[in-house]
């Protein structure tokens, strides 16, 4: 009996608490202050009428009275048709072209002698690079001037042949055989010259070095593209071979540049190689570069839900950087005409549908539900509720849309 008598009390106090609690929660409520609009748009200047039932049972469109003086202070604009471009947002990075890139590799060993180019510099075609003391250039001069040396000796050889041979003086056999070696020594001769071209060497050089019998070893590597040196590993003394990673030197062509960009999968349907591409980046505010689709993705990516875009940028002024932050626009298709309101016509209501306040006399002004497509240059493309020709308030809209809140009672 006692138990059940002290369960009451508990039950009793419990009760007593929630309703005073619950008084208090409610004064506090009723004491939150009311929150009025400034100026002229203040509840009691204009008559909000209430959505009253239209015939066939649907809501009408909530509705303002405005005063001449809170008009004034409104932009009214009519609704007209836009040009709208069908396009894709997507950012990525700047990179270089690799297709216009290359490595400067030596053709044969050797110690590096002299180095004329530094990352950054700007290089034509065929400007010296390095230079290396190359041992088989040395073995290849080497063989030049033996061939010159046997091919003037059996050229002298066969010369006193053909007197000899004029005069009834030689045999035939020995005729025919100073003609054999003065031929295979000028196709040593040949060889060796040619040989020595592989190293960057002219005739007229071959020539000389077989005219003066003196060697050089110094073998000078050229740039194969004019460009821009993007990398240097060489230093003075460093031995280098032929395909030996890293390179000595990287030079790439830096009139077009790289975009690579992420698209996100919900685009990527519409995304294909050959499409125009307006590329910006933050380094160089209000300049478009232009380019196009190379390269589209075979995969997506399965964390970020993206696909990886390619395009080449022309870049004639060589201001792009590599690993610069781009935003990059992609044109997926022709661009549409249609009904265009501002942007700061449209109010997102809470339940997420998009309203316009259209009036006919300027002083009347309903509320309409409005269907928004593409957007751009500051216009939303009107797909449902508007028409060319509908005046609609342009500025000023979030603030007649707050006139339709109603006012907290104390």
């Amino acid at each position: 009996m006692r138990f059940h008598d002290g369960l009451r009390s508990k039950v009793a106090r419990y009760l007593i608490g929630a309703v005073v609690a619950g008084g208090a929660i409610a004064g506090a409520v009723g004491f939150l202050p009311a929150v009025s609009l400034p100026g002229p748009f203040a509840t009691a200047g204009a008559a909000a009428s209430e959505p009253q039932p239209a015939p066939g049972g649907a809501a009408a469109a909530p509705s303002l009275d405005l005063t001449e003086r809170q008009t004034k202070t409104l932009k009214i604009e009519p609704v007209a048709a836009r040009v709208f471009p069908v396009e894709a947002e997507a950012v990525g990075s700047i990179d270089f072209n690799e297709d216009m890139a290359t490595q400067v590799f030596t053709n044969y060993q050797g110690r590096i002698v002299s180095l004329f180019a530094r990352v950054g510099d700007d290089v034509r075609k065929d400007q010296p690079l390095f230079t290396i003391d190359s041992p088989d250039l040395v073995q290849a001069e080497s063989t030049l001037i033996s061939a010159a040396g046997v091919l003037r000796l059996t050229s002298r050889a066969l010369d006193r042949a053909k007197d000899l041979y004029g005069v009834k003086g030689l045999a035939q056999k020995d005729y025919d055989q100073a003609v054999s070696d003065q031929q295979a020594a000028e196709g040593s001769y040949k060889a060796a010259v040619d040989a020595l071209r592989m190293f960057g060497k002219s005739l007229a050089d071959a020539e000389k070095i077989a005219a003066t019998r003196k060697v050089d070893s110094i073998l000078v590597v050229a740039s194969p593209i004019a460009g821009r040196v993007t990398a240097r590993s060489a230093a003075p003394g460093l031995f280098v071979q032929p395909g030996n990673a890293p390179a000595p030197f990287t030079v790439a062509d830096i009139s077009t540049m790289w975009m690579l960009g992420n698209v996100a999968e919900a685009d990527s349907a519409a995304v294909t190689a050959g499409q125009a591409v307006k590329v910006s980046v933050m380094a160089h505010p209000g300049h478009v570069y232009e380019g196009r689709i190379t390269t589209v993705g075979a995969t997506v990516d399965p964390v970020l839900h993206t696909l990886l875009v390619r395009s080449e940028v022309q870049d004639p002024a060589h201001e792009l950087r590599p690993g610069m932050f781009a935003h990059f626009v992609i044109t997926t298709g022709r661009p549409v005409t249609a009904t265009a309101v501002p942007v700061n016509a449209v109010v997102r209501e809470g339940d997420g549908t998009m309203t316009v306040w259209v009036t006919a006399d300027r002083h009347s002004f309903v509320q309409r539900v409005v269907r928004i497509g593409l957007q751009h240059d500051g216009y939303d493309q009107s797909l449902d509720g508007l028409k060319p020709g509908d005046l609609v308030v342009t500025d000023g809209a979030v603030f007649l849309d707050n006139m339709l809140a109603p006012a907290p009672t104390d």
